[in-house]
């Protein structure tokens, strides 16, 4: 009873941000008559505003998010044309991320630098991972080098979900919310609301990163 007690606790502390997080978005996704301008416009305003020079805004389907590399704040059409306060808000937090590129924060580069290299080690545990049941009947020794595959492309994604979690945090709450509040940009009712917003997509990164280490220490136990 008390192990199905704690999958249920873990579950939900796992899911449930990641819902409530949905819902708040939705919830101030509204269109505002009161806001000057778009989400595309507002990132464009903070970037000038803040002098972060040569990093663009632009449209995107992928995800909101920041591209180091290309040095372009990428918003999806729903903010990037939207006049609702989840567009302000989500836009002043990538903007966010620009500032820490900006201001040459080393955890923000290393997070791209690891996202790329998890990106090769979860295509090779995939194939890992198709290849182990024939492994499996053909050599041993390579069967336990595609589980030593599988666990290293385990291991590197949660790494990069545990550096990401201090990136978030910094681009919201000391980037993105005092900007906001600094710059007068929205109301005392709007500016609770924003908080939740922020407050919420940061928890959806904190449960990312505790199913990604119990993840990893599944497979970790199963190698031994």
């Amino acid at each position: 009873m008390i192990y199905v007690v704690l999958v249920l606790l873990l579950l939900g502390v796992m899911f449930y941000p990641q819902y409530a997080t949905r819902r708040i978005l939705r919830k101030h996704s509204q269109n505002r008559d009161d806001f000057p301008g778009t989400g595309g416009e507002f990132a464009r305003h903070l970037l000038d505003r803040f002098s972060v020079h040569g990093v663009g805004v632009e449209t995107t389907n992928q995800g909101d998010h920041y591209d180091p590399t290309e040095r372009m704040v990428r918003l999806t059409p729903e903010y990037y044309d939207g006049k609702s306060l989840t567009a302000v808000v989500v836009a002043a937090h990538e903007v966010g991320h620009a500032i820490q590129h900006h201001q040459g924060s080393g955890g923000l580069v290393a997070r791209y630098r690891l996202a790329v290299l998890a990106g090769v080690a979860s295509k090779a545990a995939q194939i890992a991972l198709i290849a182990l049941p024939l492994l499996a009947g053909v050599s041993p020794g390579l069967m336990r080098v595609a589980l030593v595959i599988m666990v290293l492309g385990v291991l590197m994604s949660t790494l990069v979900h545990l550096i990401t979690l201090p990136v978030e945090w910094d681009a919201s709450f000391n980037k993105a919310l005092p900007i906001l509040q600094k710059g007068n940009y929205l109301s005392q009712q709007d500016m609770l609301a924003a908080r939740h917003i922020l407050r919420a997509c940061a928890l959806t990164y904190v449960s990312a990163s505790l199913a990604s280490v119990l993840i990893a220490f599944r497979w970790l136990r199963w190698l031994r």
